[in-house]
């Protein structure tokens, strides 16, 4: 029978705003709101929590997740998640613990919905290897932005054939980390998503929150009061 699982990815250490994914958000931790969707998710099988630091491991087990102690080289800054992934994956294989489908959940996008989650494991299929999220970008490479030289002179992004209009631009997005979604086969032999072919689930802007800094965080405060559906208690999650 096959399996899900779902896994968040969650360092002790982060430069935009310190321990964000212990910060309370609300009632509860950041790293919650991640926890609570996977638990909820009927597609689900079990949760996880990759983690190198002592104080998301007792967040986690407090809400029901199980967890994964994670290396300190993979904890870095300069480390791709990708290598925590496949860190991941293999720790459960060695336990003799098999599964097929993989889901990314990080912390940093509390305001997800359910049925983001459910639409991302769906659109997994043997048409593409990966499944990630995006949402219409604020600036556009076509149109509106530039790089600058040494010496601080602008140019175009993007160079050719000069476009006047927003809407004569190529149409953009900017990746999300709602979810990721993708098989073990991929992750084992792979090092990059993109090395196989990517689906794109498009997130309305209201949901797409990334949590880098104070600012979103105040954000993301903001928002979660009107949202109904993130309203939980963490003894119903154990």
């Amino acid at each position: 029978m096959k399996k899900t699982i779902a896994f968040i990815f969650a360092r002790g250490g982060s430069k935009g705003l310190p321990q964000k994914n212990q910060l309370l958000l609300s009632d509860h931790p950041l790293i919650a709101y991640s926890i609570y969707i996977a638990k909820i998710n009927k597609f689900i099988d079990e949760v996880y929590v990759s983690t190198d630091s002592k104080e998301i491991e007792k967040i986690a087990i407090d809400y029901g997740s199980k967890v994964i102690i994670r290396p300190l080289e993979l904890a870095r800054d300069n480390a791709p998640e990708f290598l925590s992934w496949k860190h991941a994956v293999n720790t459960l294989f060695n336990k003799g613990l098999y599964f097929d489908k993989f889901i990314s959940l990080p912390p940093t996008s509390p305001l997800r919905s359910l049925k983001d989650t459910e639409i991302c494991l769906d659109k997994l299929n043997s048409k593409n290897e990966i499944v990630i999220t995006v949402t219409p970008s604020q600036r556009n490479p076509w149109f509106n932005m530039v790089k600058l030289d040494n010496e601080g002179f602008a140019s175009r992004l993007i160079t050719g054939k000069t476009i006047n209009r927003r809407q004569d631009a190529p149409k953009s997005f900017d990746i999300t980390t709602i979810a990721y979604t993708t098989s073990t086969d991929f992750i084992l032999n792979s090092s990059s998503i993109w090395e196989g072919n990517v689906k794109g689930v498009i997130i309305p802007k209201e949901r797409a929150l990334d949590i880098d800094d104070k600012y979103d965080f105040t954000v993301a405060e903001h928002l979660i009061k009107k949202r109904k559906d993130l309203i939980f208690d963490k003894n119903s999650l154990r």
